[in-house]
């Protein structure tokens, strides 16, 4: 899937443009423009979390365009309108990490490049993950970051050394394209809202479960096993203090009171080793500060006004 996807009460911004791009490993990729009326002051890049999509992320878009910036978004491989690495689609598998950093690489060379200056980076969960380990290795362009809920370790894992174990043994056991266990095909917001661990806001959360009505390809279910695995490989790294302190990036980041999908304390622990990062708490928000009610949603675009000023470029 390549085009851009409308759904009720959710259009396509205007002006957008969609891009198919290909990864040095040969993945094909969907990543997408939003120029800004007028005179941009810089541009974001907008990075999604674990099972999510570029659609997911218009009325976000819409604002950053209101704030004259320019946005770029992309779909990780393996969900979404990107290409999937296995034959099932509803398997968002990965077997390493670094395999997102291609994703990445590509993204800036082919996208963001020719976008105004200054560049900033907005990215969810395990869209800031991965951004946090590109900026670990000095691979990133980008002058500033904002990260919501970003996946420094998981919530309530209650034997976090043995799951690291049966993980790494499933995979290397030739079972790592299998759903995690008990996991499915169904996607967290083709779900009943009650009881959900992503927003308290039923009506964002009804618009979203509207996309994959109209668009049920762009959504993938569980982690496999060998996502899990790869994932805990990622997060081990995140555990040693140096780790935060080798990152030179100013890091603004986002906690969720009600968070029951990342672990608020290793996020704590990470943003306390920054050199140059703060946190930001917000009770009673969820895991998904961005498909927040309106309470929650303006306490990060508060912080947001203030950390990033951005200038526009002069030619």
């Amino acid at each position: 899937m390549r085009e851009l996807v409308a759904s009720p009460g959710n259009p396509i911004p205007e002006g957008a443009a969609v891009y198919s791009l290909k990864t040095r490993d040969g993945r094909r990729l969907r990543a997408a423009a939003f120029p800004c009326s007028g005179s941009a002051r810089g541009t974001v890049a907008l990075f999604q979390g674990h099972n999510e999509f570029i659609e997911k992320y218009f009325e976000t878009i819409e604002e950053l365009r209101s704030r004259r910036l320019d946005v770029v978004a992309l779909d990780w491989r393996g969900q979404a309108g990107s290409e999937r690495e296995l034959a099932d689609p509803r398997k968002g598998h990965i077997d390493d990490f670094s395999q997102y950093q291609r994703d990445l690489e590509v993204f800036i060379s082919q996208v963001l490049s020719d976008r105004p200056q200054p560049w900033f980076a907005l990215a969810h969960s395990m869209g800031a993950a991965i951004l946090l380990d590109a900026a670990h290795a000095g691979k990133t362009p980008f002058q500033r970051f904002v990260l919501t809920a970003p996946m420094i370790d998981l919530a309530n894992l209650r034997f976090p050394r043995a799951s690291r174990w049966l993980a790494d043994t499933l995979d290397m056991g030739g079972l790592g394209g299998m759903y995690i266990p008990g996991g499915t095909g169904a996607s967290f917001i083709e779900k009943p809202f009650n009881g959900n661990l992503l927003t308290t806001d039923p009506v964002r959360f009804e618009r979203n479960a509207a996309i994959l009505r109209a668009a049920p390809q762009l959504a993938i279910g569980d982690p496999t096993i060998g996502w899990v695995n790869a994932a805990f490989r990622l997060m081990r790294g995140f555990e040693s203090p140096d780790y935060a302190r080798r990152i030179r990036a100013t890091i603004l980041m986002f906690g969720c009171g009600r968070e029951m999908i990342v672990s608020n304390a290793a996020i704590e622990r990470f943003a306390q080793n920054l050199d140059s990062g703060v946190l930001a708490m917000v009770p009673g928000a969820k895991h998904e500060l961005m498909m927040e009610r309106d309470e929650f949603r303006s306490q990060f675009w508060r912080g947001f006004d203030a950390f990033i000023p951005g200038e526009a470029r002069v030619s």
